[in-house]
């Protein structure tokens, strides 16, 4: 009798610890999510394109943005315009960024604030009767604004942070370089899509930095997905600000 109680004893011991045992291969709690390393944000560029339509570089310049998921922002000179309104058009229908960048491309601090806003505004009315009701948010020639302009702009301002100045050197080589050297996430980036050179450039730019992680999209989704809400004539140079 004492043995069957021993061996009773025994058993009821085991499955106790049988049933307090962890088991091995428990999942992680979802509380404990926050300890695991997640993928950082996607690498995020503005490729901006200054001074066109320019039939012959910038469809060739949209033809590459197509065949690589891309997409630019394009600040339009007005006098420009007429004569590739086709180009206008696709810009819009295949989801890029259309912009104002006066109708004769003056410096608009040279000017009086009148003709200041008359380069401005002529150029909104041709791009609302070829692109349709949008806002075009503006970059002024060469950065530079009439004091206290600001104040009557109804959109935001597009300056940029890198500038590996392309009108000046036409060499797509040293182009790729200077942005490579200078570049980080979240950078507006300008180019002129009139010389052949520069689209050459924005092309093979798109291609290396792509195998580094980076997406490129507008201005308006850059600031958007770093959490910037865009201000009427508020300058805006990157993601940063």
């Amino acid at each position: 009798m004492w043995r069957k109680l021993l061996l009773l004893l025994s058993l009821a011991a085991a499955a106790t610890a049988l049933l307090s045992a962890k088991p091995r291969n428990r999942a992680v709690p979802a509380q404990n999510m926050s300890a695991i390393p997640v993928d950082a944000a996607p690498k995020l560029l503005a490729f901006t394109f200054d001074d066109g339509p320019h039939r012959g570089s910038t469809d060739r310049l949209l033809d590459g943005l197509r065949e690589r998921g891309a997409k630019g922002t394009f600040f339009l000179v007005g006098q420009e315009i007429d004569e590739a309104r086709d180009i206008v058009e696709r810009m819009r229908d295949e989801g890029h960024q259309i912009g104002n960048h006066t109708w004769s491309h003056k410096r608009l601090d040279q000017i009086s604030a009148d003709e200041a806003a008359q380069e401005i505004g002529k150029t909104d009315a041709l791009l609302k009767s070829v692109a349709g009701e949008a806002e075009y948010w503006l970059r002024p020639p060469y950065g530079f604004l009439g004091e206290g302009a600001e104040k009557s702009l109804g959109v935001p301002v597009v300056k940029w942070s890198v500038d590996p100045r392309d009108w000046e050197s036409r060499d797509a080589d040293k182009v790729v370089q200077a942005v490579m050297e200078a570049v980080k996430p979240g950078d507006i980036v300008l180019l002129h899509d009139i010389y052949p050179t520069s689209v050459e450039a924005a092309l093979r730019l798109m291609d290396a930095l792509a195998a580094d992680g980076y997406q490129f999209v507008t201005v308006e989704e850059l600031l958007k997905q770093n959490g910037v809400t865009p201000l009427p004539g508020v300058a805006y140079r990157s993601a940063d600000g």
